[in-house]
């Protein structure tokens, strides 16, 4: 079948949008020699792009171009074959990320699989995902959106916020006030990162339990994060440490057991192979207490190598272990 002018005009302005999409800004003439064309048809080109809803700036002048920006309505847009598969795996995990967007994902997911060649729709369907949430927790996505809005805008949020247990019908509080600073998604759960001027100190605040409060608060000059690393500040944290993101208490021990049913259950701890079906294992916790009770859930004996205080953490387990296990208190 031949080729209309209609179909060749078409290629041409995806030709012409791929190319202003990877270069900030083209001139009139290096786009002519790209697609081949004089630049009166780019001109010509640009106009129809701009018909479709395209913010394409131009500049005037021999060292001008054309500059692709973004504009007041949502344009077709123009993805290559890995990119489409890419969005379409994000959009099918979605419902995982602990934003309550699931819904607009799965009808975004079909609408993007409906105008796919046979190919690429092949390719989504082969990977068969089940995504399952970690936590049923849903963080409505406004709070999300106010809190993003707070950190770009370098602007104090405040906000209400429940904590775990609280009852619905508690007394009012008076809203928190911080510097909002980071949004971090882990594990399912979102988490707002933020330096607290009343307390001197960063805090993390779960974004499920945030109402933002109207308007927000004054523009503030950002702190500088312990260690400049969001991700091993918000993991030192959970670990109990103020800046390393180390546990604050480590223990080595040999375990009778091989180290392939260790490793699965280990965690963050580092497993080694040993003769006779042993492995060490170096843990840790946010206590002694804890970090012997964690070791004592592998079904197998324990060698505790070091250090004291985990030895004395096992004896004082196992004093509380043995009167647990004792008689049972007699009727009254």
């Amino acid at each position: 079948m031949p080729t209309t002018s209609a179909t060749t005009t078409s290629r041409r302005l995806l030709s012409l949008l791929s190319l202003l999409q990877v270069t900030r800004e083209w001139p009139g003439w290096q786009l002519a020699e790209r697609l081949d064309v004089s630049e009166r048809t780019v001109r010509r080109d640009v106009e129809r792009l701009r018909d479709l809803g395209y913010e394409i700036r131009a500049a005037k002048g021999p060292d001008g171009g054309y500059r692709l920006d973004a504009g007041a309505v949502t344009p077709p847009m123009l993805f290559d074959d890995d990119q489409v598969v890419a969005i379409a795996i994000a959009l099918h995990t979605a419902s995982g990320t602990g934003a309550d967007i699931g819904e607009p994902a799965a009808r975004a997911l079909a609408t993007v699989r409906q105008v796919l060649p046979s190919r690429l729709r092949a390719r989504i369907d082969s990977v068969e995902l089940t995504p399952v949430p970690p936590h049923s927790v849903q963080v409505d996505t406004n709070v999300l959106l106010a809190i993003g809005a707070a950190i770009r805008a370098r602007e104090e949020l405040r906000f209400d916020y429940r904590t775990a247990g609280e009852p619905t019908d508690a007394d009012p509080r008076p809203p928190l006030r911080v510097h909002p600073h980071h949004l971090v998604s882990r594990s399912g759960r979102w988490y707002l990162i933020a330096w607290t001027p009343d307390r001197d100190d960063w805090r993390i605040y779960r974004a499920d339990r945030i109402t933002p409060r109207i308007p927000n608060g004054p523009r503030f000059i950002p702190h500088e994060l312990p260690g400049a690393d969001v991700s091993a500040f918000l993991s030192a944290r959970f670990k109990g440490s103020a800046s390393t993101d180390i546990w604050p208490c480590e223990g080595d021990v040999v375990l009778h057991a091989p180290a392939t049913e260790v490793i699965p259950y280990a965690g963050d701890g580092l497993v080694e192979p040993l003769a006779d079906n042993r492995c060490r294992l170096r843990l840790g916790a946010w206590s002694w207490a804890a970090l012997a009770a964690s070791l004592s859930r592998f079904d197998a004996d324990i060698d505790v190598l070091g250090p004291t205080e985990l030895r004395q953490a096992f004896a004082q387990l196992s004093r509380r272990a043995a009167r647990a296990a004792g008689p049972w208190p007699s009727e009254t």
